[in-house]
C-alpha cells in the first residue's frame, strides 16, 4: 500500500528502512525506481558493509544512513535532499559533448536523452560548474550532499560510478568525470 501511496501522492522524500516485515527495502526502492518517481531517497539499516551501501544505492537510493544514528544526522541530511530538490536553477551547462539543461532537468549526449537520478544530476552539475576543479571526495560530500563535517566518502565513489556507468562512453576510461588520483574527482571530457 505504501508503494501504491507514493505513486499516487508523489512525497517530496522517502525515508525508507531496509528491514520491513512483508517486503525487503531494497525491492521497495527498485519499485519507486521503476515507477519513474524521482523523489529523494534515503535508505536507514543497520547493515554497514561497503557491499549493503553499493546494494542500496544501486537500487535508486539517494543516501544510506547507518544505525543507530543522531537524529539530527538525519533531519540534517533530509533538510539538505529537499533543499537540492526544490532550488531553482536557471543555466545551461556542458560538460565535453554533454549538454545539461538545469530547468528541464535533462541531460543529452549525442542527441539522445540520458535518465539520471536527482542525486547523480547533482553530482554531473557540481562538476560541470567548475570544469577544471578538482574536488576531493569531502568537497563532493559538501556541495552535493550538503554535510559539514567529513563522513564515508565511500558514498561519493559510488555514485561517480553509477554516474560515470550512464554517461560515458566507456566507464572504465571516463572521459566526463575524471579520477584524480590521490585527489578526487573533475570534470574533462572531448569538446
Amino acid at each position: 500500500s505504501a508503494l501504491e501511496k507514493a505513486k499516487s501522492t508523489k512525497p517530496d522524500m522517502i525515508v525508507l528502512d531496509l528491514g520491513l516485515p512483508n517486503m525487503d527495502g531494497l525491492d521497495v526502492c527498485r519499485n519507486l525506481r521503476a515507477q519513474n518517481l524521482d523523489m529523494p531517497i534515503l535508505i536507514l539499516t543497520a547493515r554497514t558493509s561497503e557491499l549493503d551501501l553499493v546494494v542500496g544505492l544501486d537500487a535508486g537510493a539517494d543516501d544510506y544512513i547507518v544505525k543507530p544514528f543522531d537524529p539530527s544526522e538525519l533531519v540534517a541530511r533530509m533538510k539538505v535532499r529537499l533543499r537540492r530538490s526544490t532550488a531553482e536553477i536557471s543555466t545551461d551547462l556542458q560538460i565535453g559533448n554533454i549538454k545539461i539543461d538545469q530547468i528541464e532537468h535533462s541531460i543529452i549526449r549525442d542527441g539522445q536523452v540520458i535518465a539520471l537520478t536527482r542525486l547523480e544530476f547533482d553530482l554531473l552539475v557540481a562538476l560541470a560548474k567548475d570544469p577544471g576543479r578538482v574536488f576531493t571526495r569531502d568537497a563532493l560530500l559538501s556541495e552535493v550532499w550538503g554535510y559539514r563535517h567529513s563522513t564515508d566518502t565511500r558514498l561519493v565513489n559510488v555514485h561517480v560510478q553509477r554516474l560515470r556507468s550512464k554517461i560515458e562512453h566507456d566507464p572504465e576510461h571516463p572521459e566526463i568525470v575524471m579520477t584524480v588520483r590521490g585527489v578526487g574527482y573533475k570534470a574533462g571530457g572531448p569538446a
